[in-house]
């Protein structure tokens, strides 16, 4: 039994990715995961994900294009508010403007980016470059 499938998840792409492999499986899924794999898709991260229906949790099909360095859940998940983002973008992002932290908001999950642009804060989900 895991004790974070969100983290697992992120850990199994990023060793695919690793590894160049196309595509993986990825279970179970989660609205979260969904969510983190949708902003991916939009930053061309990834190529596309399917849901499969299997009745145990359900398998989602990544397709993999080798953009990712490094993609990992931040644990704990610190809360954050609209000030403070440039201290945490020097803790886990390796550059600026190079990749991004995914944020748990009011207004769903978004990149840290558009959190400033709406001056929300929230809690940190995971980092991408």
């Amino acid at each position: 039994m895991e004790h974070d499938p969100f983290a697992a998840a992120l850990s199994k792409i990023l060793n695919a990715e690793r590894a160049a492999k196309p595509e993986i499986m990825i279970k179970p899924i989660s609205k979260l995961l969904k969510q983190t794999l949708d902003i991916l898709k939009e930053n061309s991260y990834i190529d596309s994900y399917k849901e499969i229906t299997d009745g145990k949790g359900g398998i989602l099909k990544v397709t993999l294009n080798g953009n990712i360095n490094k993609c990992l859940a931040i644990k704990p998940r610190f809360p954050v508010v609209k000030g403070d983002y440039e201290k945490f973008e020097k803790r886990f992002l390796i550059g600026k403007d190079f990749g991004f932290l995914i944020v748990s908001t009011s207004k769903g999950l978004i990149t840290n980016k558009k959190a400033k642009e709406l001056g929300l804060g929230g809690k940190l989900i995971a980092y991408v470059y």
